[in-house]
């Protein structure tokens, strides 16, 4: 995923985001496609991400978009690799050359199984059509 726009969250607002409760933040634009980096999920807005075909990525203990130095309107390269596993590392660089490593959260062989297919609904359509 080369120069793409992640969509940065935490438990409070981070710039271009509102909060419509403590734990589900929807950007102005909403989220639209691709990855989102966050502090934590609650469960089911993770598993909606997923549903949805967006990457959950987490920071890792101690480290926040502040701690950072993001703001919200970086480019990220993110190398999602080929054989993806639940739980995964994966390397995120800023396009001006920072460098941090965030988990992915997909947490189970079917949160994989909805990413490869672009999420459940085009999940479903598929395994209809096979029908």
């Amino acid at each position: 995923m080369a120069n793409q726009k992640v969509h940065l969250s935490a438990h409070s607002p981070v710039r271009g985001w509102r909060a419509r409760a403590p734990w589900a933040l929807i950007g102005e634009q909403g989220i639209g496609s691709g990855p989102m980096i966050a502090e934590s999920f609650e469960r089911i807005h993770r598993s909606n991400l997923v549903g949805m075909g967006i990457v959950p990525l987490q920071f890792q203990e101690g480290v926040t978009a502040d701690t950072l130095g993001l703001q919200g309107d970086e480019l990220f390269n993110i190398h999602i690799p080929d054989d993806l596993k639940p739980g995964q590392m994966i390397d995120v660089e800023v396009v001006d050359g920072a460098k941090f490593q965030v988990k992915l959260r997909f947490d189970t062989e079917v949160d994989l199984t909805y990413f490869k297919h672009g999420g459940i609904l085009n999940y479903m359509v598929r395994r209809m059509l096979e029908m």
